[in-house]
């Protein structure tokens, strides 16, 4: 139990310290392509946490991992949404 409680203090952290930096991202610039990578910062602190707990608390059955399967499809579908977005205003404002 030593081992698994170590690994859940690490992740932990590594998690908070990924949504942190996803959260002061769009703060401190108004830049869309910055705000795009910052909340998929924070879905993948998510994603870190859906798997970890996963593993730690009921290791027979996939469900953490499935939903963060779930998680990176939308964040993929959401990046491409989204460039499309920033392109065509660029391209409208040149």
């Amino acid at each position: 139990m030593r081992n698994s409680s170590m690994m859940l203090e690490h992740v932990l952290f590594l998690s908070i310290y990924l949504f942190s930096i996803g959260i002061y991202g769009p703060i401190t610039s108004r830049s869309m392509v910055r705000a795009l990578m910052c909340l998929e910062l924070i879905l993948n602190s998510v994603n870190m946490n859906l798997v970890t707990f996963s593993n730690i608390f009921d290791s027979r059955q996939l469900k953490g991992q499935i939903l963060s399967i779930f998680v990176i499809g939308i964040v993929a579908a959401e990046a491409a949404i989204g460039l499309a977005i920033v392109s065509s205003i660029y391209r409208n404002r040149k």
